[in-house]
């Protein structure tokens, strides 16, 4: 099968030097077509790539703020948790030692205090400030409020006996005869 451009250089119509230049401009006009659609396509593909980067990293900096935000509105409930419920223990005499981490921390406390703290109806509570850590005593309740918010505030809270029973209450259900003579 002869193509339409042999049939005219044949028949005297054309000759090379033109049949020559329409074959160079329709192969320009290919190469440009084929050139152009693809780099149309691939900046079009890498705006919407670029703009699918640009709002997962905005997402996750909306996420990162809101998560620092409400890091430090729960350090505020904490805070206002511990100032409103300490235990005033400026009258302490007897010390009272804890461990917090790897440290042994050492806090006076009145002798009813000690006992509540042996008891586990009162806990001790770290406040953090922009210098040092101070320990304070808040009630049990409060201090579960505190854990539910972040567990490593609390540092002692020790667990409330149910067993109430003294030695002396062993003995209650004996009875005791009057005539008794010692």
């Amino acid at each position: 099968m002869v193509s339409l451009q042999e049939q005219l250089l044949k028949a005297g119509i054309v000759d090379k030097k033109k049949a020559k230049q329409v074959e160079q401009e329709k192969r320009k006009k290919a190469k440009q077509a084929n050139k152009g659609q693809p780099q149309k396509d691939e900046a079009k593909e890498l705006a919407k790539q670029a703009l699918a980067e640009k709002s997962a990293r905005d997402r996750e900096l909306n996420r990162q703020k809101e998560q620092a935000a409400e890091q430090k509105a729960i350090a505020a409930q904490i805070k206002q948790l511990i100032e409103v419920n300490r235990i005033d223990r400026s009258n302490g005499e007897s010390s009272y030692q804890f461990t917090d981490g790897k440290k042994i921390k050492k806090i006076y406390v009145t002798e009813q205090q000690h006992n509540l703290l042996s008891k586990g109806s009162i806990a001790i509570v770290r406040l953090t400030s922009y210098q040092n850590d101070q320990y304070e005593l808040v009630p049990a309740g409060v201090a579960n409020k505190i854990k539910q918010r972040d567990e490593t505030i609390v540092i002692v809270q020790n667990e409330a006996s149910t067993d109430n029973t003294d030695d002396d209450d062993y003995y209650a259900d004996f009875k005791i005869p009057d005539d008794l003579m010692w």
